[in-house]
């Protein structure tokens, strides 16, 4: 399986005109991206948990190769900090379960206040069905210890590695037989995009990570200014450097200048 690279939604307004046509109406613009990637992390909703209808509308409108990856709402990890996880996963998966096979990995972004709880987080991964992938995001440094390490490893959950201002935020651990990568924003110009440098260093960890028969989900939060396409891009390119194949993105004509 290619390295899976895609962006965090794809409703900007910063992508129109140069991704996204004049006269596209907003309506229309999965439709568009899914002929030039074959993932997307659905990043809103975190903000907003979409209704089971709306989840089924993108399963009906995508490729039966697409993958959605979806962000956990932050009912769970910002307002209840995965205490009694029961109820807000049970709603969260009854929801997205209307993706079908297009449901990837279920990615669980922590606070950056919220300190290491393992026991919180393993009645959080042991509410999930064992069938589906789980990425966190740690943001407090209290969660890089060997024993979060351990927890991760035995329940086949992804540490979400990540990236800010083109450097590492998170050790760079395997714990699961595939990979999730969020890349935030980078330091060339125009900011935040990410320069050459910086993907072919990333495009070297994922390969002495993964091998090519690993699955890698990459996505790039950095929309501002379209700089997430455009490094969408570059990075298939530094991954097919390292060694690994990268699934479809945007050609080099389909994109505007940042």
């Amino acid at each position: 399986m290619p390295v899976l690279i895609g962006t965090s939604g794809w409703q900007y307004r910063d992508w129109r005109p140069r991704f996204y046509p004049e006269r596209l109406p907003q309506r229309s613009w999965l439709e568009h991206y899914v002929r030039h990637f074959d993932t997307v992390e659905s990043n809103a909703a975190f903000y907003h948990l979409p209704a089971p209808e709306t989840f089924a509308s993108w399963a009906a409108r995508t490729p039966d190769d697409f993958v959605f990856a979806v962000k956990a709402n932050r009912y769970l990890t910002h307002i209840r900090r995965l205490r009694d996880p029961d109820e807000p996963v049970a709603r969260m998966l009854e929801n997205m379960r209307r993706l079908g096979a297009k449901l990837g990995p279920v990615l669980l972004q922590l606070p950056p206040n919220l300190k290491a709880d393992l026991d919180a987080l393993a009645r959080t991964l042991d509410r999930f069905d064992d069938r589906l992938r789980v990425a966190v995001e740690f943001r407090h440094e209290t969660w890089f210890t060997p024993e979060c390490r351990a927890l991760l490893e035995e329940r086949g959950a992804a540490l979400c590695l990540a990236d800010r201002e083109s450097r590492p935020i998170a050790p760079l651990w395997r714990t699961a037989s595939w990979g999730y990568l969020r890349l935030h924003s980078g330091t060339a110009e125009p900011r935040p995009c990410y320069g050459r440098s910086a993907l072919t260093t990333w495009g070297r960890r994922l390969a002495d990570l993964w091998g090519p028969d690993d699955d890698v989900f990459v996505y790039f939060n950095n929309d501002h200014r379209a700089c997430a396409l455009r490094d969408a891009r570059s990075f298939a390119r530094a991954v097919e450097r390292a060694g690994l194949q990268a699934s479809r993105v945007p050609g080099a004509g389909d994109v505007g200048a940042p």
